[in-house]
């Protein structure tokens, strides 16, 4: 379970403003290229309203968000898979996350010098795409060139394995050539499990964070218009934030005073909110609680988890112990105000080792050591 997204895009679209707002990080934002050179790393809590809903019935003394990570990666340019602008040491970082926002600068400003000298979203994207397949392409061609060895292995599985894995390499080394990514290749569950290893960076889910003026948020401009249309093209989403309107909000010390801005702004939430929220759906994250006296707190699992996994997540010995799980989901709290209605209208149930764990269950495990 990947809990982590990489920021990317070119230099000085606002990837580290919008960094620094995120998790309040002093991440260095500077009027010129690659002042981001190791990658920033912050823990984001996770926006749930739900979390807040709950201690409403059940007070604890202390409540406990999930959590997502970012990473701010410094801007890549073109030429980045050949080594331009410490491009491939940056190439390594983006590996290593589990999917990508690519901030998009969608605003005009003269005292932001763009890297290549206009504001050209359609083009920006492009260059970031093509670097990113041909990272992917050179990964990919050193693996089809070690299978010929492989192949001719006296180990059976060993060179069935390669030979069944040969056709694959070839479609994503057709695709990547012309800078085509290769989620979009059209792979089966067997076949994308036979490249895992590779750690392909366009393997990894997309979303595209359009940074704007602070007074464009209400209406669409051309600039996001164009990466919207293309975002559709990609099957990625889409996320619409002023960077310097949020690092503005960050700045501000109160929720009292945040939740005053926001709604001077005519805004019901921060984008910063929305954007997490679309990072954290697009790792196939999920969220549980656990609800009690001590603590009320939510619990990240991946999308498809059965019981045992979930209780795993909070120490080893509830999985490898698990007996079984009581629990009922958050909405019928919300409705029957206690847990005690919840029982006596029979939606507080006993599951066990084969439950799929839904978003917003409450769940209490019972497990032997």
């Amino acid at each position: 379970m990947q809990l982590n997204c990489g920021i990317v895009g070119l230099p000085n679209v606002g990837k580290s403003t919008i960094f620094s707002a995120l998790t309040s990080a002093p991440a260095e934002a500077a009027n010129y290229p690659f002042c981001t050179i190791e990658p920033n790393v912050g823990i984001v809590h996770v926006p749930d309203k739900r979390l807040g809903q709950i201690t409403g019935y059940i007070v604890p003394q202390k409540i406990i968000p999930a959590v997502v990570e970012f990473v701010d990666i410094a801007g890549l340019v073109k030429g980045a898979s050949k080594g331009e602008g410490l491009g491939n040491k940056f190439l390594g970082h983006i590996r290593q996350v589990g999917a990508i926002v690519h901030v998009v600068r969608c605003f005009e400003d003269d005292d932001v010098v763009h890297v290549d000298g206009r504001v050209d979203p359609a083009s920006d994207i492009e260059t970031i795409g093509i670097e990113l397949a041909f990272a992917d392409l050179e990964t990919v061609q050193k693996r089809q060139e070690n299978l010929v060895r492989l192949k001719k292995s006296n180990d059976k599985k060993i060179s069935e394995k390669a030979k069944s894995t040969e056709p694959v390499l070839t479609l994503l080394i057709q695709a990547l050539e012309e800078g085509i990514p290769a989620r979009r290749v059209d792979l089966d569950e067997r076949q994308t499990e036979m490249i895992a290893d590779l750690h392909l960076i366009t393997m990894k889910k997309q979303l595209y964070c359009c940074n704007v003026g602070d007074d464009e948020l209400d209406e669409d401009n051309d600039h996001v218009k164009t990466v919207r249309t293309l975002a559709q093209n990609d099957g990625s989403g889409v996320v619409v934030i002023s960077g310097k309107l949020e690092s503005e909000i960050s700045d501000l010390d109160s929720p009292e005073e945040k939740a005053e801005f926001l709604e001077a702004a005519g805004l019901e939430e921060s984008g910063l909110d929305q954007l997490i929220r679309e990072a954290y759906g697009m790792l196939g994250l999920h969220t549980y609680f656990t609800a009690g006296e001590k603590e009320v707190r939510a619990w990240t699992f991946p999308n498809g988890a059965k019981a045992p996994q979930a209780a795993g997540i909070i120490h080893t010995d509830f999985e490898h112990g698990f007996i079984r799980a009581e629990t009922y989901h958050c909405t019928d709290l919300f409705e029957y105000k206690t847990e005690l209605k919840l029982k006596e209208n029979g939606k507080l149930r006993v599951e066990g080792k084969e439950y799929v764990v839904a978003d917003g269950d409450v769940l209490h495990f019972r497990f032997n050591v």
